[in-house]
């Protein structure tokens, strides 16, 4: 199990060749999205690239940290990802997991939940800034690995994109909050949002903002 600094730039394979040397062909790039938000989920994704496919650099050629890219850049690109992975899975942890367990448990467990939902168990996993101590599966964990791993940033775009919908769909079942529009995130919006209706059911107790409003309250 390793740590490493990596420092910012296009994502390429290199770590996975080092890995397929080293005989390890089922790889699991894992990455996480919407730890930064007021409300809603915390979303893992798991994906597995067919490492040995000769052309795959070139197919996945844009793939990037999800941070960088538009939405319809990622919307683009997660079908390709569907399309292209030996495997891929999402898993989610809720805003009361959150504030039961704390955000770095709930986002491994989502990690797991994810693993766990591949259909396959992976040989090595490839994941951003984490450890997962939890899984016995051998493991190397990236600083902004997304920004470098190709099987992390893959995995970036695909929770990113799951998240966003898992938003979109819980704005219809709490209107009002801007949910499809902010996904959770902290913006003068939603912030307003919380002034008036004060906090619902997918917020973050927990949270400074969240936890300020009750107080009030």
């Amino acid at each position: 199990m390793h740590q490493i600094e990596a420092a910012a730039s296009q994502p390429d394979l290199f770590y996975e060749f080092k890995l397929l040397r080293s005989g390890c062909r089922l790889i699991a790039g894992l990455d996480e999205a919407g730890r930064g938000a007021w409300a809603g989920p915390v979303v893992a994704a798991a994906v597995m690239l067919p490492i040995e496919r000769f052309d795959l650099a070139f197919r996945l050629d844009g793939v990037q940290d999800s941070k960088q890219m538009t939405p319809e850049q990622r919307t683009i690109w997660y079908s390709s990802i569907q399309e292209l992975a030996l495997a891929s899975a999402v898993g989610f942890s809720t805003a009361k997991e959150i504030d039961d367990l704390g955000l770095s448990i709930a986002s491994r467990k989502a990690m797991q939940r994810a693993i766990a939902q591949l259909g396959c168990e992976p040989q090595h996993l490839l994941i951003d800034h984490f450890r997962l101590p939890e899984v016995h599966l051998p493991q190397t964990a990236v600083t902004h690995g997304d920004a470098r791993i190709l099987s992390i940033a893959a995995a970036s775009v695909i929770a990113k994109v799951a998240r966003d919908r898992a938003m979109i769909a819980l704005d219809r079942r709490y209107p009002g909050y801007g949910f499809d529009q902010h996904k959770g995130y902290g913006t003068a919006a939603h912030r307003a949002a919380l002034q008036q209706m004060g906090p619902c059911k997918i917020h973050r107790k927990s949270y400074a903002p969240i936890a300020s409003l009750n107080h009030r309250n």
